[in-house]
């Protein structure tokens, strides 16, 4: 009968699986049933496409709200068809009975090819600023500028821009207009204001006094009474008595609320006070600690709710007889009590995703104490490209961290175990750390929208499985080429040393793929550096080829003006030439009565020249009747053989006679120099 029973179901879940897929073929639904052990939603959700871990950039918000809250998906029609042979949702990942704490499969969405990546959004960089005691957080975007600091500043702390430096930068000094991506900071920096125009005033005195009391170390000489064992422990001013009970707590295994304390002074009246301000003795003071036997006395009003709540691993054989001080184990949790409960870590329908992630980061540090994980400030979708969108080698895990007030597991965990300095250092070195607060349902349901958005209904819809008593929860995410996996999910009920393995697991993990992504990268950017250097190359031989071919271009137009003022220069030449020739008086004949005078002109090329003048002819006619040969007065002079003269520097209105060329006469052309 079982046997028919089983047939039955599987039958059932056959039918339904083909109804909600659509494969008419048996035997691959046959087949892909039992590589899911016969569960309809994972089958399922195996073969219809999820929604992929990427951001769309056409993917419109009332999509992603119509799948949180719109009609039912598939694999809840498909349960809905199979009735009671359907298994529970959790199935899919894991067990009925609990949901997964680490799975990759089911947090591996497909990327469509017909999806766009959404344009990244511009990094943000935090900053805190020390001013006199005063500390201020000033969040911008890498594309600011310094200046653009100095003027939130000026708002925060009255202090004028002129009279503000600006010191701590790892650079240097930097002037206003310094752009911060030039500096190429790290996400979190901090910085510090002077004001040496500025006289500080009483009040900022007696703070600088404070601080160094707050920098001093006290040594605590503390004596165990049960055991009979004195320890001497120094701890900084800044350290509060709170603290001190609680480190007590761990090494006599006396629970704070258990402690009765003697020594402390009449000043330290609340546990929250800093041993700088409790009035204790400096440098040594002494105290002794006990267990409280009484009843009466754990229900006194002294006894602070802080100090209820901060209960260490150790202390687990002290929760079964707390009835018998009249406390119950939700007072003990800092969770039942009215008078113990916190303000909201988060503010439930704040808009604005940086000032509620501002709201969780101040909440958790007064609860749990300067000394706990950097938290990322700014919505998801940049923690995202923060973390997953660098440089390979800048790349690290988003560590995303859902805390819930409700669950009794939030303190112990996030004071035990995230404010741990070996958790600290190696969630802030590995890890983007980005948290969100689900106590209230209205940041739930924001939270499992943007979850959706960027990994896939499959995560957000196994956040949703997960009880109130199972938080907090770590996801740990990983970016990948085509979608963002997460690698694991970690519940609060873990101790130190597993949640540092799971973490330590997960970065092999990833360190693996960043090797494989540098190692990509360097080869692209090889062959990029290769292309350029060609492109390069190919670009400074066409501009050796432009400047030799505009050279020889320049050179042609220089020979063809030089030519061509070289033919006008002739032109111009010959035309005085001509003038001077056409000028010439007549040549007298032998046979004139008159006095006529026979020169004979050598050239320089060996030539002679021969004619007659008049004797009464000007030497100007000479000069005109040699310029008309080619050899015009400015370049040439005619000098005698003997004795030698030089003719052209006579008077050109003196005759021949006078200048003695009469009746004839040898005469040479010589250049001038």
């Amino acid at each position: 009968m079982a046997s028919d029973s089983s047939s039955m179901d599987r039958e059932m879940i056959l039918a339904d699986f083909q109804a909600c897929t659509g494969i008419d073929n048996i035997a691959e639904a046959i087949t892909l049933l039992e590589l899911n052990n016969w569960d309809l939603v994972a089958a399922i959700n195996g073969v219809i496409p999820q929604e992929n871990g990427i951001l769309q950039s056409n993917y419109a918000s009332e999509a992603s709200q119509a799948n949180l809250y719109g009609p039912p998906n598939q694999s809840e029609a498909a349960e809905a068809a199979a009735g009671g042979a359907a298994p529970p949702p959790s199935s899919s990942t894991s067990s009925s009975s609990s949901p997964p704490s680490s799975s990759t499969s089911a947090f591996c969405p497909i990327l469509p090819s017909s999806r766009h990546i959404v344009e990244r959004q511009p990094r943000m960089l935090n900053f805190r600023v020390e001013y006199r005691q005063r500390s201020t957080e000033v969040v911008l975007e890498e594309a600011s500028t310094v200046g653009e600091i100095k003027q939130i500043l000026e708002t925060e702390l009255g202090v004028p821009v002129s009279k503000m430096q600006l010191k701590g930068w790892k650079s240097g000094d930097v002037s206003d207009s310094t752009v911060l991506r030039s500096l190429h900071l790290p996400k979190n920096n901090s910085l510090y204001v002077l004001t040496p125009d500025i006289a500080p005033t009483a009040s900022t005195s007696q703070n600088s006094a404070l601080h160094e009391s707050l920098s001093q170390n006290f040594l605590l000489v503390i004596s165990h009474r049960e055991a009979q064992r004195d320890y001497s422990l120094n701890f900084p001013g800044s350290r509060t008595i709170q603290e001190v009970k609680r480190n007590i707590s761990d090494l006599t295994n006396i629970p704070v609320r258990h402690q009765q304390w003697e020594g402390w002074p009449a000043s330290a009246s609340d546990d929250s006070m800093t041993l700088a301000v409790s009035g204790i003795s400096y440098p040594c003071h002494h105290l002794s600690v006990c267990r409280r036997s009484s009843p009466a006395n754990a229900q006194e009003p002294t006894e602070e709710c802080a100090d209820v709540h901060m209960i260490s691993d150790s202390e687990g054989d002290d929760f079964e007889d707390a009835s018998e001080f009249g406390v119950d184990d939700s007072e003990m949790f800092g969770v039942g009590s009215s008078s113990c409960r916190k303000s909201p870590m988060m503010p439930e329908n704040s808009e604005n995703e940086d000032d509620a992630l501002l709201h969780f980061t101040t909440e958790f540090s007064t609860r749990y104490g300067e000394i706990h994980p950097m938290f990322f400030i700014g919505s998801l979708e940049a923690a995202s490209q923060e973390a997953f969108y660098g440089r390979a080698r800048d790349r690290k895990l988003l560590a995303i961290y859902l805390h819930n007030d409700e669950s009794v597991l939030s303190n112990v965990f996030c004071s035990q175990m995230m404010c741990a300095d070996s958790m600290v250092s190696y969630l802030s070195q590995n890890f983007i750390m980005w948290a969100w607060d689900v106590t209230k349902e209205a940041n739930k349901a924001r939270l499992l929208t943007m979850c959706t958005r960027h990994f896939g209904s499959v995560v957000a819809q196994t956040i949703r499985t997960y009880k109130t008593d199972q938080f907090p929860l770590l996801l740990i995410v990983m970016g990948k080429r085509t979608s963002n996996e997460v690698l694991n999910v970690i519940q609060g009920n873990t101790t130190v040393d597993e949640l540092m393995m799971r973490l330590m697991g997960a970065m092999e993990i990833f360190t693996a793929q960043q090797q494989e992504d540098i190692k990509d990268e360097d080869e692209r950017e090889a062959r990029e550096m290769v292309k350029r250097e060609q492109d390069e190359a190919y670009r400074l031989s066409l501009e050796a080829d432009r400047k030799k071919r505009e050279a020889q271009e320049r050179e042609e137009a220089e020979q063809v003006r030089l030519q061509q003022m070289k033919k006008e220069q002739e032109e111009e030449k010959e035309a005085i030439r001509l003038s001077l020739e056409q000028a010439l008086p007549p040549e007298p004949s032998e046979e004139q009565g008159e006095q006529i005078s026979k020169l004979r002109i050598r050239t320089p090329s060996g030539e002679f020249l021969e004619r007659r003048f008049l004797g009464s002819c000007k030497l100007q006619v000479l000069f005109d009747f040699v310029a008309s040969k080619g050899f015009p007065f400015e370049e040439f002079k005619i000098l005698t053989t003997f004795p030698r003269r030089n003719i052209t520097q006579l008077d050109p209105g003196s005759t021949l006679l006078e200048a003695k060329l009469f009746p004839q006469e040898t005469l040479f052309l010589e250049a001038k120099e």
